[in-house]
């Protein structure tokens, strides 16, 4: 075969498979969310003149393209695997693999947003908080529990900076009561079942009671509503909770990383306050339940279970019709907090009659009185180090 024939067929075989990819795109029907990376994709922008002379337009379709590719997750794991056997590249788009557990690269500490961080925290207690008593404590991230030759957030030194901007708030360090495996393989949370060390050195530091240390020998399925019993699997008691295994759980991480791992579980835990509770969602203007099954079998964030996710403003009620011997009074709690709250408040929920949770990534602090009437409740800041590395609240 000639030279000339070889180049002829080699320029032919490309232009038909960009032709084939082409048409292929073309006929593909556009997907609303990427089931991997848990986010929504973007669709075809609105042609306008104003978009095409502010080149918006031309930008929209660009992310359009990219997020809607043809067999766009498996060339994205092709990409990971190049990058990590080929390249040898220690991560992949921030994130890297390691024992089984996704990691993600979050350096450096940023010290002047923890200190904006602090100084909304504080702006919160000088407006609202002058009586009551006020708490704040950090969830360190799971890198933070890796070998001291990663980079990681430097948590101790955000610690410092946080007291020194409001040395007058009762700090809470929760630091001691977790590590690795309290935290998914697959997602940068933690593990609901996993946290009665942190709800009890909570409950110390504030002076509460705690009433979940009795172990329950037996497990009485009558405790859980037909719709949990009939979706899910009761697996084992922790303390005076039962666990209900949800199933399989891909995290965030799992989808970015574009890697084949194993998948977590999920699980949740009941008691009878939690069942017997109400959530009052004021965005929606909707009351629910406080585990969202709805939400588990249809949204593509499993984690959103608890709570039904990234809400402004919820309030969680425990039934008064229903007499609650582990509630300690009729006092309320009022937790400023992120998507990790959302697995810890129902927890809580044995030593309050109710408990508003305020996220102030999505509501401005300003406005909270129109919402929240600020009385005697305890208080507690509970917001990731992640969170508090990064300026996000309004």
């Amino acid at each position: 075969m000639s030279e000339k024939t070889r180049n002829k067929i080699i320029v032919i075989g490309f232009v038909s498979i960009l032709f084939i990819f082409f048409i292929a795109n073309i006929v593909k029907k556009d997907e609303q969310i990427s089931l991997t990376e848990r986010r929504k994709l973007a669709q075809f922008p609105t042609i306008t003149f104003k978009n095409i002379s502010s080149g918006k337009a031309s930008e929209d379709f660009d992310k359009y393209t990219v997020d809607q590719f043809i067999f766009r997750d498996s060339f994205r794991s092709i990409k990971s695997f190049w990058s990590k056997n080929l390249y040898r590249q220690k991560d992949n788009n921030g994130l890297f693999l390691k024992d089984g557990s996704i990691y993600k690269i979050e350096y450096p500490l940023n010290k002047e947003n923890v200190k904006s961080s602090a100084e909304k925290i504080k702006s919160v207690c000088d407006k609202y908080l002058k009586n009551n008593n006020v708490y704040y404590s950090i969830i360190p991230d799971k890198n933070y529990y890796l070998q001291s030759d990663y980079l990681k957030i430097d948590v101790n030194e955000m610690q410092e900076i946080m007291r020194e901007i409001i040395p007058n708030v009762n700090y809470i360090d929760i630091t001691k009561d977790l590590n690795l495996e309290d935290y998914y393989r697959t997602d940068l949370h933690w593990k609901q079942e996993n946290l009665e060390n942190v709800i009890n050195t909570i409950n110390d530091e504030m002076n509460i009671e705690s009433k979940i240390n009795t172990i329950k020998n037996e497990m009485n399925s009558e405790n859980i509503t037909n719709t949990i019993k009939s979706k899910m699997n009761l697996k084992e008691a922790v303390n005076d909770y039962e666990i209900v295994n949800l199933g399989d759980f891909y995290g965030a991480y799992y989808g970015q990383l574009g890697m084949k791992v194993e998948p977590d579980t999920i699980n949740i835990l009941i008691n009878d306050t939690i069942q017997n509770s109400i959530v009052n969602n004021y965005e929606k203007n909707s009351t629910q339940k406080v585990y969202d099954i709805e939400k588990w079998k249809s949204s593509s964030d499993k984690y959103d279970v608890y709570l039904s996710g990234a809400t402004p403003i919820i309030e969680i009620e425990t039934n008064k019709e229903i007499e609650n011997e582990n509630s300690s009074s009729n006092k309320e709690l009022i937790l400023f907090r992120d998507s990790f709250g959302s697995s810890i408040a129902p927890l809580l929920l044995d030593n309050y009659s109710k408990i508003t949770l305020i996220d102030l990534r999505y509501v401005s602090s300003k406005i909270l009185d129109n919402y929240v009437d600020f009385k005697n409740q305890d208080v507690l800041f509970l917001y990731s180090a992640l969170i508090l590395n990064q300026n996000v609240f309004k």
